[in-house]
């Protein structure tokens, strides 16, 4: 971030809470033209700080109740395993992350599904056929307190 300065952590800021405001409300409210904030937010997308847009939907009204974390620990830990893992998890539409973490286990996985039988049919025919999976544990969301915060620009 040492190459952004006050007005690109502003947009930065703005475009994080509000990814749909008009580039001519967000140049107002940086004190820039709509033409220099345009370019500002041109350069900060095809620089890297802005990765992609989108809408936040409710996982519950959409049938997607049940949110879990698993930790997952591997047999072995060489770079062939690790590799075929993530890219199977890559193909798990269930998975949103996946974090290989220093620790107790390998990797953390934040999973949405309808309901816990779908997390049993889910953990028995998807997550424990994964390459190299020892051992699960995992832990069902009671209550999400804090989803999704902005970064402290």
């Amino acid at each position: 971030m040492m190459d952004l300065d006050r007005t690109d952590r502003m947009i930065l800021g703005i475009l994080q809470r509000e990814g749909r405001i008009t580039n001519l409300e967000l140049a107002e409210r940086i004190g820039l033209s709509p033409t220099a904030a345009s370019e500002r937010t041109r350069r900060l997308q095809k620089d890297g700080y802005v990765t992609g847009y989108g809408a936040r939907l409710d996982s519950a009204r959409l049938g997607f109740g049940l949110l879990v974390f698993v930790e997952v620990l591997l047999d072995k830990t060489t770079p062939d395993i690790f590799d075929h893992f993530a890219a199977a998890v890559r193909r798990a539409p269930e998975v949103l992350e996946c974090h290989m973490v220093a620790g107790g286990f390998d990797y953390l996985l934040k999973a949405r599904m309808k309901d816990m039988a779908a997390y049993r049919h889910f953990l028995g025919h998807a997550l424990l056929a994964l390459p190299g999976v020892k051992e699960t544990r995992t832990y069902a969301v009671m209550e999400e307190v804090k989803t999704e915060g902005p970064l402290p620009l």
